[in-house]
């Protein structure tokens, strides 16, 4: 390149020359400076005839790209004024082609004439041109949900309905709500770490983490999010397993050859994209399906965009931002990943659908207003598949169950009279499907059973379960060609849907890659293929559940579940890290296991597996189920408080809970009960849902005892406490704060503890009840909802303690709630908050009340010295 001095590079304003002809004459160096893409130009000056081919001949005969610069403005300037006018024209209409004279641009205030306004100007920037085919490509991919059959697609906007986004900070704890998908990239709210790169996304399985980013190619694919942003790069993260320990490849090959290839000089388009990376924007989906072993605060620095290096590097350096520093990075996972906090930008956790979300997605699956009022009536009837609702995954896969129910049974939207599981609904859409691949008769349906069915499909089945296991054993989740094939499974099978071909090839390879369209669907297959595989012995079958025990606290498995008299909850130690952490998919194995060999599966599966194997199978399970929760409850952390015994149950309690609710085996439910001889059951901080309750309900209806359960800071709804009904004649403390419950579950609160009156204390504290509700501390309660509770305190003679921090009652709710004590004398705690000014102190409130019952300033609570302020009574004694 020419040397070029200080002089060069200065700007002459078009309004100190006389014709356009001299303003690129004054302003020749900059031109040949800053004017890259002379492709650009010749294409607009042959296509309004300015330029002949001769022309063009000429100057690509020009060695370098300076000399053509130079060629072009001899030529231009040869022939005339309305030519050097088009040019300039040309050189501001694609601003973003010649990027580095828009402040040129700016400041010679160029304006062009009506005859130079007229002409076409078309854009064949390779910048450009790649932005468009991304645009393009993004656009077809993310245009249609392409259903698991791989025999249907539907229409992406027809569809898809958001979830609910919850910014959080470090410690997950919530920082707000997003209200679209654009303020995942708004700079002005939820940043964590302005040095961070990454926007992390995570939530459980199937609630919608792929989804969210698929809407996001469709809103950039047609120019609805920042405009600013010229490139889209999509990569899964399983595509990264593909690749072998010595391939090394450059981060533009990753870009170009294993995404997406500009049609003309890539070069330059890498080029740009160093210069300017915050006009790009990465996602990144599933983290989780990596190597179990691959830890992104381990791996080595790579700071060189043209230096090869593992794919797998280049991961870690575009998130860390080594590498392309200041391009947006999204990343999905599952809930329980964690990665480094210095990569963070922002952190946000997906929960599925709110119940307006379930409506307006019944609305999209189901147009029929009919239709769609009976679903939601028998999904309110049936907490236990509302809940699944939540998560978008499984809200499909149920109203699939409702809309092969509708075809069955003549429009009947009625599903049939018994609790429905997981597995009940994988069975159903495994037959579903099945049946699709039969020959169609246009005057007979389909009659055969689901026993038929699967009898008819064993071999198929086997083959799918044979691939799902052995990829569960290994942690894979993308299984070869050649892998597939050893499984016998044959191309039929394949155009079933179960598994779905991966879009990414490996490095260097030609062969097909495949997958489970859903981890959670490899789950059942596994745990089919352990149930119906005469080989798999009592050790292979009981794989999954050897990470429920403790390290060095094996279980027995020989002993019969009938003689295993259960341990009293937690009498040593604390146990160690949950095994289950970033494991989902062997919980789900054996919830699915649990489920297939319950004795509501007998007769399905007698028909594929020998009676005595059957038995066999069912008798070691249980076994090794009891052996292991024995285990687990025996190890459990206990603490003496307040005259209760108290132990805290983890989440791993919650998966074993799950799993005995799949058998729906009133048996094991009882020698469940049995083994919880702890008078408090904490189960806090547990991400338990809705549908644990049911779980929960299951085993503790069978308790005997008096019981305080504790259920503070979960995920629980209105379903939730429905589902706990069963339990309430029991239960004599109830902790239900930092949940999601509402007026309508507080009803049903009202309903059951009138009905059995032997709750000593509730816990509601920040919830979502109101006045109607009259729920309790931190949520929206005026003076209207104090008067309610006054009436619930006077009739109750159970309720010792009644919390209302962090509400608005005035002083007449509080004189209220002081008279509603002439009827109870049982009360010996009560603790308003937060009076405001100008109002009635506590003393005179419950001065001007005409209680006989005296109460004095007595001890304050633990909330109290916390810092929540407030003011509390205690009973003198």
């Amino acid at each position: 390149m020419e040397k070029r001095g200080h002089s060069e590079m200065e700007i002459i304003p078009s309004e100190s020359l006389h014709s356009y002809i001299k303003l690129l004459k004054s302003n020749r160096e900059l031109l040949v400076t800053h004017v890259r893409n002379t492709q650009c130009l010749l294409d607009n000056l042959l296509k309004n005839d300015y330029f002949s081919a001769e022309d063009v001949e000429i100057v690509g005969a020009c060695s370098t790209q300076p000399n053509k610069v130079r060629k072009i403005l001899d030529l231009v300037q040869s022939k005339g004024e309305e030519v050097s006018e088009f040019l300039l024209h040309v050189l501001q209409q694609l601003a973003d082609a010649f990027v580095d004279l828009r402040s040129w641009l700016a400041e010679i205030g160029f304006s062009p004439s009506r005859l130079i306004q007229s002409k076409t100007v078309v854009n064949t920037d390779p910048v450009s041109r790649y932005t468009q085919k991304l645009r393009h490509q993004l656009g077809r991919d993310s245009k249609f949900i392409l259903c698991y059959s791989q025999k249907e697609e539907v229409l992406l906007e027809e569809t898809y309905v958001d979830t609910i986004m919850e910014l959080v900070n470090f410690s997950n704890e919530s920082l707000g709500s997003l209200g679209s998908l654009a303020c995942l990239l708004d700079h002005s709210t939820g940043v964590l770490n302005e040095q961070g790169e990454t926007i992390f996304v995570f939530g459980d399985a199937g609630v919608g983490k792929s989804m969210l980013l698929q809407r996001l190619q469709s809103l950039w694919a047609t120019g609805q999010l920042d405009g600013g942003l010229k490139f889209f790069f999509h990569f899964r993260c399983r595509m990264f397993s593909c690749f072998k320990d010595s391939d090394m490849l450059s981060l533009q090959d990753l870009l170009f050859k294993h995404y997406c290839y500009p049609e003309q000089d890539p070069e330059e388009v890498f080029t740009f994209l160093l210069r300017f990376p915050h006009t790009a924007l990465f996602t990144f989906d599933g983290l989780d399906e990596l190597h179990s072993d691959f830890d992104l605060s381990h791996v080595p620095d790579a700071s060189s965009p043209w230096e090869p290096a593992h794919p797998l590097v280049l991961l870690a350096n575009l998130l860390s931002g080594m590498l392309l520093k200041g391009a947006v990075k999204l990343l999905t996972a599952r809930t329980g990943i964690e990665i480094p906090r210095q990569l963070l930008w922002k952190k946000v956790l997906l929960r599925g659908f709110s119940p307006s979300h379930l409506r307006a997605y019944t609305r999209r699956m189901f147009p029929d207003r009919a239709a769609q009022d009976r679903l939601l009536g028998q999904l309110e009837a049936n907490p236990n598949l509302c809940s699944l609702c939540a998560v978008p995954l499984f809200c499909w896969i149920i109203f699939r169950c409702f809309q092969h129910f509708h075809s069955a049974f003549d429009s009947s939207l009625q599903l049939p009279d018994c609790t429905v599981t997981l597995t009940d609904v994988f069975l159903l859409i495994t037959e579903v499907h099945l049946n699709r691949m039969q020959p169609v008769s246009l005057v007979q349906r389909n009659t055969r059973s689901q026993t038929e069915t699967f009898r008819a499909s064993l071999g198929t089945l086997r083959s799918l379960g044979q691939v799902a296991h052995w990829g569960m054993e290994k942690n894979l989740f993308v299984f070869s060609q050649e892998e597939v094939q050893a499984s016998e499974l044959q191309e039929a099978d394949l155009q079933l849907g179960f598994l779905r071909a991966v879009p990414e090839l490996g490095l260097g390879g030609d062969q097909q890659s495949y997958e489970f369209f859903h981890v959670t669907l490899q789950a059942f297959f596994t745990a089919f293929f352990l149930v119906v595989d005469d080989k798999v012995g009592t050790q292979e079958l009981l794989r999954f559940f050897q990470e429920w025990v403790p390290p060095g606290k094996a279980a027995a498995v020989s002993c019969s579940p009938l003689s295993l008299p259960f341990q009293c909850l937690g009498d040593s130690g604390l146990v160690g890290e949950d095994p289950f952490k970033k494991k989902d998919h062997f919980q789900f194995t054996n919830l699915f296991l649990c489920g297939l060999l319950s004795k509501a599966r007998k007769k399905l599966l007698q028909c594929v597996v020998p009676a005595a194997a059957l038995r066999r199978k069912r008798k070691a399970l249980w076994a090794h189920l009891f052996a292991s929760l024995r285990s687990y409850l025996k190890n459990l952390p206990r603490v003496q408080s307040g005259g209760y015994n108290q132990v805290q149950a983890m989440p791993t309690f919650i998966w074993m809970l799950r799993c005995i609710y799949e058998t729906q085996s009133e048996k094991v439910g009882q020698l469940a009960a049995r083994g919880i001889c702890a008078n408090y059951l904490k189960l806090t901080y547990c991400n338990a849902c809705s549908a644990d309750c049911s779980a929960l309900s299951f085993v503790l209806h069978h308790f005997r005892k008096r019981l305080a359960l504790d259920l503070d800071n979960n995920n629980l709804n209105d379903y939730g406490v429905r589902e706990l009904q069963p339990c309430f004649s029991c239960l004599t403390v109830v902790r239900l704060s930092v949940n999601q419950i509402t007026d309508a579950g507080v009803k049903v609160l009202y309903e059951e503890l009138t009905k059995y009156k032997i709750v000593t204390y509730l816990g509601l504290y920040n919830n979502q009840i109101t006045d109607i509700g009259a729920g309790l501390g931190k949520n929206k309660i005026t003076s209207e909802g104090g008067k309610c509770l006054a009436l619930a305190v006077k009739n109750s003679k159970s309720i010792l303690e009644v919390g209302l921090i962090q509400n608005q009652i005035t002083a007449q709710g509080l004189a209220q709630l002081a008279d509603a004590l002439q009827n109870n004398t049982g009360i010996t705690e009560i603790w308003p908050l937060h009076l405001p000014r100008g109002r009635k102190s506590a003393e005179e409130a419950t001065e001007d009340s005409s209680s006989g019952h005296q109460i004095q300033t007595g001890h304050l609570s633990e909330e109290m010295t916390r810092g929540r302020g407030g003011w509390g009574y205690a009973s003198p004694g």
